[in-house]
């Protein structure tokens, strides 16, 4: 057991002085371990962010259905009843001709000529149920009830979910399955990237020490005594990109701050992802640090891997001359 923890602690330390060795390698592969790391993190933020303004919009998101004076309160049980037990609606809620007259009133307070025009006469405001859906993008459920011939026949007028107004949700719910789907093909692309170019780097390192992995395997080390000490060395790649990437990110997030009004980037806010950031910042260093060494881990593990079976290839042919 002693001679494990002495082998292990030599992998360690040929590793950390291996990154220092090859400086100028160990500078690029964590470069681009870096930038993937930092795409990464603004991907997971900014779907937060998105996700979150998304979340507000749809929670303004209802269908308001505008009843007939004639509907009696039995029929617009039913109809609420009906509505409140499907499973994409996440509300119902009845405004009455007296409250929908006293939101009207209060809606345009400071407009003297439709509030003078409206006491001229009776309330001719209906009664309107809002139906606020769970998913916007699954609402054909909520129509197909309100479309039925026995509740169209007790509307007034055609529901709010109509013209415009459907286009808009419409646009917005395939907005954010493109953006969903766009963050987890970019994530996977750079992290596939960013595995490939350490590959290589590891590849090249390998290549210069070549002459002494022959004479390590000559010697009778073996394979995980060989391979350790590359995967150390990528591990630390990724330790020195996660805690760089917090530091870009936070920078980053600091001048724009400084720099920038919130209200000027649109569906991004960015108020919401500084304080995202900042209440899980000890979660994304911990992610980082697991993946940036997850990342170097495997893609010296495929390397060295590959290198030693090359190596056996070449040994057995040797032998067979």
């Amino acid at each position: 057991m002693g001679r494990f923890f002495i082998s292990l602690e030599r992998v360690f330390k040929t590793g950390f002085i291996n990154f220092f060795r090859n400086l100028s390698l160990s500078i690029a592969a964590t470069a681009v371990m870096v930038v993937t790391l930092t795409i990464v993190l603004f991907a997971i933020i900014a779907n937060a962010t998105f996700n979150n303004t998304i979340s507000q919009i749809n929670d303004k998101i209802d269908i308001s259905v505008y009843l007939k004076d004639s509907v009696t309160e039995q029929q617009r049980k039913e109809i609420i009843n009906t509505l409140d037990s499907l499973n994409n609606v996440k509300s119902v809620e009845y405004i009455s001709k007296d409250q929908a007259l006293e939101q009207y009133r209060a809606d345009n307070k400071d407009n003297l000529d439709l509030l003078l025009a409206i006491s001229q006469t009776d309330n001719p405001l209906p009664a309107t149920i809002k139906v606020k859906p769970v998913d916007p993008g699954r609402i054909d459920e909520i129509k197909s009830v309100l479309e039925a011939d026995k509740v169209k026949a007790l509307q007034s007028d055609e529901t709010s979910y109509s013209g415009d107004r459907k286009e808009a949700i419409d646009k917005i719910t395939k907005a954010t399955a493109f953006f969903r789907k766009a963050v987890f093909v970019g994530v996977i692309t750079f992290a596939v990237i960013s595995m490939l170019i350490i590959f290589n780097t590891i590849q090249m390192a390998i290549f210069n020490r070549r002459d002494e992995l022959t004479i390590m395997r000559l010697l009778g080390a073996s394979t995980w005594y060989i391979k350790g000490p590359f995967i150390v060395e990528t591990m630390f790649y990724g330790v020195v990109a996660a805690v760089s990437s917090l530091v870009i990110c936070n920078s980053l997030f600091v001048v724009q701050s400084q720099a920038f009004d919130a209200s000027s980037l649109g569906l991004l806010d960015m108020d919401f992802a500084n304080k995202y950031f900042a209440d899980n910042f000890w979660v994304f260093l911990g992610m980082q640090l697991i993946s940036g060494m997850l990342i170097g881990a495997l893609s010296a593990l495929i390397a060295t891997k590959r290198y030693l079976k090359f190596h056996q290839t070449k040994q057995r042919k040797l032998k067979l001359k």
